[in-house]
């Protein structure tokens, strides 16, 4: 059986997983399949002389190495032995974008913050097809635990997050102050969450079907955003400006920046939760609109 590669919702799924088995051997076989491609990322980097690059894959391929051994102890928990290859029998989504995998080969502007760029989107990706497995699983067991799988991939999306950001401070060798609340040239985070609702409430009317059906979800979610995000961030007026897809991951990032500078912990729970809800959010936008190259300037 397969999935659609990019726009996971377009069609309705031609099959579901029959067994807890067939999901952690699908799980186990997507996480090794991106490791071995980040060791071949890392080794191609070094033998182009690129060693900060190799170095960005090799810690990539060590994760997700780490997450093949979390699905092989969680399948010996549940099911009392390790994921079986031969149940394997869905196309999954390419673990790494083939598109962006060659740019990184070939690319001379290629820099760690770019290549994190890439990761993240991948891991969007496996967050926003074990959310789709969850949707249209019959079995409660199996949509309990490709929730779960949708959970971990999202935890993926938030580290990886703040590394990029961090890689693209060093390289531009300054940190980004936080706007000061009457500053004109910045908006607060319930604007910008508003002009998200606004820009999915045209998304939603574009869109038929399943899509329909999730961007609604994704416009009443965000509306709650909204009434939660007053006071709890600022950004640059010019967000507002920007297309559906820009605006929803300058406030998944801002979220995750104003976590780590909040020194309140109501405030810091507060961020940490809009920062859960919008990186879900944009996974799944991306799979309800047509890929983009990854960003080259700040979130």
């Amino acid at each position: 059986m397969s999935f659609l590669r990019t726009s996971l919702l377009s069609v309705e799924p031609v099959g579901v997983l029959q067994s807890l088995d067939e999901l952690f051997a699908l799980a186990h076989a997507m996480e090794q399949e991106a490791a071995k491609r980040y060791d071949a990322l890392a080794e191609d980097m070094r033998g182009q002389g690129k060693d900060d690059l190799a170095e960005v894959f090799m810690r990539l391929a060590a994760a997700e190495r780490e997450h093949v051994d979390s699905v092989t102890r969680w399948s010996q928990l549940r099911r009392g032995k390790s994921p079986d290859p031969a149940l394997v029998r869905w196309e999954a989504p390419e673990p790494l974008d083939p598109d962006l995998t060659a740019e990184v080969k070939t690319s001379r502007l290629m820099t760690p913050y770019r290549a994190l760029a890439m990761a993240v989107r991948n891991e969007e990706r496996a967050f926003a097809f074990w959310s789709y497995l969850a949707a249209y699983s019959h079995d409660p067991e199996i949509k309990s635990a490709s929730e779960a799988m949708a959970r971990e991939e999202l935890g993926h999306v938030a580290t990886l997050r703040k590394e990029r950001r961090r890689a693209y401070h060093h390289e531009q060798g300054r940190n980004s102050p936080e706007a000061s609340p009457t500053d004109p040239s910045h908006v607060d985070a319930q604007r910008l969450e508003l002009r998200m609702v606004a820009g999915l409430t045209d998304l939603e009317q574009r869109l038929s079907g399943p899509a329909a059906g999730r961007a609604r979800q994704i416009r009443l979610e965000t509306t709650e955003m909204a009434e939660a995000a007053a006071d709890l961030g600022r950004f640059p007026i010019a967000s507002e400006r920007r297309d559906l897809l820009d605006i929803a991951e300058v406030l998944a990032d801002g979220y995750l920046d104003g976590a780590d500078r909040a020194d309140d912990p109501d405030r810091v729970h507060a961020l940490q939760l809009l920062a859960e809800r919008a990186i879900s959010r944009l996974a799944w936008l991306r799979s309800l609109t047509s890929d983009q190259p990854p960003r080259s300037g700040p979130p």
